[in-house]
């Protein structure tokens, strides 16, 4: 649930009222009317009115514009495998798996006796 005076914008006209799709507005009210299929009560500045939105008909500014920097993160990554003829990355990417960087669990594993040593020093420092 959104909270009161959140910016958002309107992506889309589910019931068709005119609203205008792609600008910003102001959530001011809940509408708790179980009969009702409104969720929200927004104001739009530009057009200076009100109207009564369902949840699907916005979305908050913040989630846009993280959207679009994945989109273009992404979108940088084609073109710099493309460049660079990385074929890896270009069907990660592609395939949207994580690039995974070298962790601990790839590096050599001690034996017992040599944990202990280093656990017994630690403990005497």
């Amino acid at each position: 649930m959104l909270r009161l005076g959140q910016r958002i914008c309107i992506i889309d006209d589910s019931f068709e009222q005119n609203l205008p799709i792609g600008e910003y507005g102001y959530i001011i009210a809940y509408d708790r009317n179980a009969d009702n299929v409104f969720d929200y009560v927004i104001r739009v500045p530009k057009m200076n009115k009100h109207y009564f939105v369902p949840a699907a008909d916005i979305e908050l500014e913040e989630v846009l514009i993280q959207q679009e920097a994945d989109r273009i993160e992404k979108e940088a990554l084609i073109d710099f495998a493309l460049a660079t003829k990385n074929e890896e990355l270009f069907r990660r990417v592609l395939n949207g798996e994580e690039l995974v960087l070298e962790t601990e669990s790839d590096k050599e594993v001690m034996s017992q006796e040599d944990f202990i040593k280093q656990i017994n020093l630690k403990a005497w420092i």
